[in-house]
């Protein structure tokens, strides 16, 4: 069965390459031309994932995101905001929100497809039932303190309790771990972690360590697991199992 991908745009020319692109890669495409019906579309909770844009007629996409990881149903909906380049403050707010992802507009339409297929595999290994525990292969295993990181899965546990974290919020614990005792700049975690042109918007990175030391239980100021250099990055601690 296709995924399915609810698009929440109002800009009747994006709508369309969307919707014309997106089939062409075997995704079902649901188009909302507003806020309102958008918002309704998606707490049906029917949906693999969401492409919200942010300026919208009747509910702006910041507002559906706050209601979306607000309701259990569409809590693990994982979605991708599209913003202007100039919507810088509303992009970092958006994640503060829970959004998993961002595009500025214009964007490729390689690079959205691409953005959508991480996002639904993360989504996928975080919903799949573990089987095969007693033959997990230790390569796959990353451990610090009390956390363990399954890379080929894509899951953290804490005391053997499963973290619910976004994707980028794994790839920068996994980047950290594999990095202890260095100290990572935030353009370096950008360009390692993003992967294209954040010029400028550092803040995002601050964004996703917040988010990731209150899901990790790291907000003690004097004991923190990851250390924030002043201006210049994070590392972690060069202590803890290996």
């Amino acid at each position: 069965m296709n995924q399915k991908i609810l698009v929440i745009e109002d800009e009747i020319h994006i709508q369309e390459l969307i919707k014309y692109n997106l089939e062409k890669s075997n995704f079902a495409v649901t188009l909302a031309g507003n806020g309102i019906d958008g918002l309704n579309q998606a707490m049906k909770g029917d949906y693999d994932l969401v492409l919200l844009d942010l300026m919208l007629p009747g509910l702006d996409g910041l507002e559906i995101c706050k209601r979306m990881k607000g309701d259990k149903r569409t809590r693990k909906t994982p979605i991708i905001m599209l913003t202007a380049k100039s919507e810088e403050f509303d992009k970092v707010l958006g994640l503060e929100l829970g959004a998993d992802d961002y595009i500025t507009k214009p964007f490729s339409v390689k690079e959205l497809v691409a953005r959508i297929r991480t996002a639904l595999r993360r989504l996928e290994t975080d919903e799949d039932e573990e089987i095969h525990t007693v033959h997990e292969s230790l390569d796959n295993l990353l451990t610090y303190k009390e956390i363990t990181l399954d890379k080929e899965k894509y899951q953290v546990r804490k005391k053997g309790e499963k973290l619910v974290l976004t994707l980028k919020e794994f790839e920068l614990l996994k980047m950290l771990i594999e990095n202890r005792g260095r100290v990572l700049t935030r353009d370096t975690l950008l360009d390692k972690i993003w992967g294209y042109d954040y010029a400028g918007e550092t803040r995002t990175v601050d964004v996703h360590i917040r988010h990731l030391r209150q899901k990790i239980g790291d907000e003690d100021g004097n004991n923190q697991m990851i250390e924030t250099i002043r201006g210049v990055g994070y590392k972690i601690n060069d202590e803890g199992d290996r």
